[in-house]
Formats: structure tokens, sequence, C-alpha cells
């Protein structure tokens, strides 16, 4: 038996999308009805006015609120990122502050170690320095020693009293060759000849040779006559080390650069360069 006439019974389908707008239509529609029953007058006298209707959800209106969601939440995205970027931009500042502070510790740990080594360098060359002089005095001594055991000097009672007769001149020259006569002669605190000397006490001599009394000590005599820079010493010239009016040694510049002073008790009297130890100062009496 053919079917081709028969109406088929199966329902067309619907798309869910179709169902869901016309099911929001539907219960917006009779939503609408519902309150407009509530809110209609049960008499005349309480009708509303053509004018008094509620109007219902436009799609402008839903389009526009969207929007403005929208907006909203790309703005604080926007406000996230600026965020995350004055966050990283703090960071990337705080560690170039931090390289730069290292590098500046750095730098000043490298300069302190240099300027260490550098005092380092100056003691030690400074060390050098007075052991070797303190071996020339070792053998300034064993020389005096020696010279001594040749030919040793016996003092007299005419000699311990009187000091050595002053040479020709009375002038600078007589000082120098006086001093000069006095090398290795030895060192006793405060003698004043003619077998012996301190300091001041063979510079006292030396000026007594030629007439002129000198004050006792070294600190006196830094201070007697006039002040010479010690680029422009003249034999017979008294040399100072310490302070002016402090000085704790004397001697005489005897020309070339040399002195002559009785320095300690292992060395006794004797001929330096000035370089050797260099004098704070320098006057002139004559």
């Amino acid at each position: 038996m053919s079917n081709a006439h028969i109406r088929s019974h199966r329902k067309p389908r619907r798309s869910s999308r179709n169902t869901l707008i016309r099911s929001g239509v539907a219960g917006g529609v009779l939503t609408t009805l519902a309150v407009t029953g509530a809110a209609s007058p049960s008499s005349a006298d309480d009708q509303a006015s053509p004018g008094d209707t509620v109007e219902l959800p436009t799609l402008d209106g839903l389009i526009s609120s969207g929007t403005a969601r929208a907006a909203q939440a790309t703005q604080t995205i926007a406000i996230r990122y600026d965020v995350a970027a004055a966050q990283d931009q703090a960071a990337e500042a705080a560690q170039e502050a931090a390289a730069r502070a290292k590098k500046k510790a750095r730098e000043r740990a490298e300069r302190e170690a240099a300027e260490e080594a550098e005092r380092k360098a100056e003691e030690a060359a400074a060390r050098a320095r007075a052991e070797e002089r303190a071996e020339q005095e070792r053998a300034e001594q064993r020389r005096t020693a020696s010279r001594s055991a040749e030919r040793p000097e016996v003092a007299t009672t005419s000699e311990a009293a009187t000091p050595a007769p002053a040479p020709a001149g009375g002038s600078a020259s007589a000082i120098v060759d006086f001093v000069r006569a006095q090398v290795g002669k030895a060192y006793v605190m405060g003698s004043t000849g003619p077998s012996a000397y301190d300091c001041s006490g063979l510079t006292s001599a030396a000026y007594k040779q030629v007439g002129v009394s000198l004050p006792r000590t070294s600190q006196a005599q830094s201070t007697t006559g006039t002040d010479v820079p010690l680029s422009q010493v003249q034999p017979g010239d008294i040399l100072y080390w310490g302070g002016k009016g402090s000085a704790y040694h004397v001697a005489i510049y005897v020309g070339g650069g040399k002195f002559v002073g009785a320095q300690n008790s292992g060395t006794g009297v004797v001929e330096r360069d000035m370089s050797w130890d260099p004098p704070s100062g320098a006057v002139r009496v004559l």
C-alpha cells in the first residue's frame, strides 16, 4: 500500500536558538501583560492617561549596556597593563641602581687596596732606609774602633781644660776645619770636647774658635742667627733636625752637600751627605 499521500507525523525540527528566542519573547510578553494587568485601574476614574505606558527594553539599549561593560573591562585591563609595566620599570631601575652601587663598591675596594699597598710599600722602603742607615753607622763604628785600636788617643789634663787652638782666619772656613778635625771622636752626652762631644757641644766648640758664644742646647741654637733655606746653605751654617725651637739635633754644614755632626754613641763625630738624613732647616750666625 502506497503512503505517498499521507503526511508525515514527524514535527519539523526547531533550532535551539529559535526556541530560546521565542521563549524569551514569549516570557517578556507574558511578563509585560502581567505587570500591565496588575497596574490596570479597577474603575474608569483610576484609568491611566494615554502617556503612562511601560516600555520594553530595546535592542539598542542592550547593545549600549554591553558596549559600556566591554569598555569598562578594556579600561580595567589597560590599567592592569600599566601597573605591570610600571612594576617592571621599577624593577629594572632597582637592578640598574644595584649594579651601579656594586660597581662603586668594587672601585672603592680596589682604590683602598691600592692605597694600602702603596702605604705598605712606603713603610717597607722606610724600614729599608733605616736598616741601611743603621748598617752604615755600625760600619762607621767598626772603622772608628779600628782606628782607635791602631792609635789610641789619651787626653791630657790641659786638653780637657781648654779646647783645641783656633785655626787661622777666624771665619766660616775655620769652623769647617775645626769640625772636620773632630771626626772620629766619641759621642758623650753633655760633652763639649776636646776628646768627646754631643751634637750641640760640637757646634758650640766650633763657634767658640772664632769668638762666638752659642746657646748650649740644640733647641736654642735652632733659633739663633738668621733662617737660611736649605738650598742656599753655606759652609759654617748650623743645620738642625726637628722643629725650629724644638730641634733634637744640630750639625755644621761643611760644603759639597755634606755636614759634620756628633751623631750618637755608636758613630761618634762623623761627616755625612745631607741626603743621608735631610735636615729640617738651617740658621746662619756669621
